[in-house]
């Protein structure tokens, strides 16, 4: 089951500080932008409702100027020209009716509905609302709910000569289409530059977060770009005011952790010292003394302990070889250009005397090509890790055995490889002997540190090192670089 600190922990996985930070800035702007949209498609609307309004108006007077009593009718001074001129416009269609309370029909459209007012009408006051003109359904069309229109009433009083005057109700409608039309278009040219402004802000916000953001980004590079165990201080001018308890609590960790791996370095740097001088002691004395006796039983039990004396001071050495491998130590050393194909000729030379007295065929192949196998390492390690594996395949392989040291190179990889025909390792023990203290048969004297040293070495130079059955019976150790991480 999960701890309650891993389920938090989990949760916060993929979140990006920037990308919230941009959030939280553009929504109230996107909330801002809909309600400014909002606001500005209802004062459009008013806006273009009023114009709409007022040209109505001013048609309903012009329609009524054309109105004039006599003696008790009305002449209609309304020519057909000026009516085809009303209705031309199909998109914009014009409605009138001129009519006599309470519904006497003079003039006009008579779908024009009775305007809404309450109480006696105003006279000379005009009265606006949004209608449906209804037509009457055709063969060819189906009633609907009716064509929306915007109406204005105006209620007259027309008179002459002090004869009492006769009340008209003049009305022109107008289609709403346009209206919503010209709302748009409002809107629309409202709409563009505020949009415009908004992504402009965006971009500078974003552009401002990343800028107040760029000092965790160079502190992220520090943490990031720096060794396993580099454990300097962390630049403090690098991060914010916000982040300097943190990044100072950091450093006195790191401090923390360096004091200790310097101590034990130390600590196991003197212990491996102290007792090399010992051991040097003790196989020099068990060495004379069974030279000087004569007692069989007395010189086994002082060779034993002259092997185990021999022992013990492979396993010191070794372990100090392996602390100078450490990631930590491998940082202290400088890594310099050397030839891969020079340090194999060396160090298999370097062997070969120690090969003659086991009785084991040592030697190096070598082709045509004399071309250097540039690598950048370090020389001291490097010639370890090799003098390691031709010591393993001298001490494992058995008298009168063979051990080939090869280099080879293609075009992504260099290497060199150390192979004996002798007894092997059996498969499911390939990837068990990398592990310390591991030993893959009781052969011998080892202590499981050989291949551990030579993995650890060659992985810290940037290579790898794998093992090969050869058949039909034998070992190859391989040891690869990448062409581009070697620096060739």
């Amino acid at each position: 089951m999960p701890t309650a600190d891993k389920v938090t922990l989990r949760s916060g996985v993929g979140r990006s500080l920037a990308r919230q930070l941009l959030l939280w800035v553009l929504l109230p702007q996107l909330v801002l932008w809909l309600a400014g949209g909002i606001a500005s498609y209802q004062l459009a609307s008013r806006y273009a409702e009023r114009a709409i309004d007022s040209s109505l108006l001013q048609a309903s007077r012009s329609l009524a100027r054309q109105l004039k009593p006599i003696g008790s009718g009305l002449l209609i001074d309304f020519p057909r020209a000026a009516q085809d001129i009303l209705e031309a416009d199909p998109t914009d269609r014009y409605y009138y009716m001129v009519s006599s309370p309470p519904g006497k029909f003079i003039l006009g459209n008579q779908l024009l509905p009775t305007p809404r007012v309450y109480g006696e009408p105003d006279i000379n006051t005009p009265y606006s609302e949004d209608i449906r003109l209804q037509r009457a359904p055709t063969p060819k069309s189906a009633a609907s709910d009716g064509e929306p229109m915007r109406m204005v009433s105006l209620y007259l009083n027309i008179g002459e000569n002090g004869d009492s005057p006769q009340s008209l109700l003049v009305q022109v409608a107008r289609s709403s289409a346009n209206r919503q039309e010209l709302a748009q278009r409002i809107l629309v040219d409202m709409l563009l530059p505020l949009s415009s402004l908004m992504l402009l802000m965006t971009i500078i916000v974003w552009l401002g977060i990343r800028a107040g953001l760029a000092p965790l980004a160079r502190l992220l590079q520090q943490v990031e770009g720096r060794a396993p165990m580099d454990l300097t201080p962390l630049q403090l001018s690098s991060a914010p005011k916000e982040l300097w308890s943190l990044v100072r609590a950091l450093n006195t960790l790191l401090q923390t952790v360096r004091d200790n791996v310097a101590q034990q370095k130390r600590f196991i740097g003197d212990a491996a010292h102290q007792l090399r001088t010992p051991l040097a002691g003790l196989k020099s004395q068990t060495e004379i003394a069974m030279a000087s006796t004569q007692d069989p039983e007395l010189s086994k039990r002082l060779g034993l302990v002259h092997e185990s004396a021999v022992r013990s001071a492979h396993v010191v050495t070794q372990l100090l070889t392996l602390a100078r491998a450490e990631p930590e130590s491998t940082l202290t050393h400088d890594l310099q250009d050397m030839d891969l194909r020079a340090l194999a000729q060396e160090v298999t030379a370097a062997m070969v005397p120690r090969a003659l007295k086991a009785h084991i065929d040592l030697g190096m192949e070598t082709d045509a090509d004399t071309t250097p196998l540039h690598i950048q390492g370090n020389a001291l390690l490097l010639r370890e890790a090799l003098m390691n594996v031709i010591d393993n395949a001298l001490h494992y392989a058995g008298a009168q055995a063979q051990v080939t040291v090869r280099t080879f190179t293609d075009a992504t990889t260099l290497g060199l490889e150390v192979e004996d025909n002798g007894p092997g390792i059996e498969a499911d023990q390939l990837d068990r002997v990398f592990e310390r203290f591991v030993r893959a048969t009781d052969i011998g004297s080892g202590c499981g540190l050989g291949l551990p040293i030579v993995k650890e070495i060659i992985e810290r130079h940037g290579g790898q090192v794998h093992l090969h059955t050869v058949h039909p019976h034998g070992l190859k150790v391989r040891l690869l670089w990448s062409r581009a991480l070697a620096g060739v």
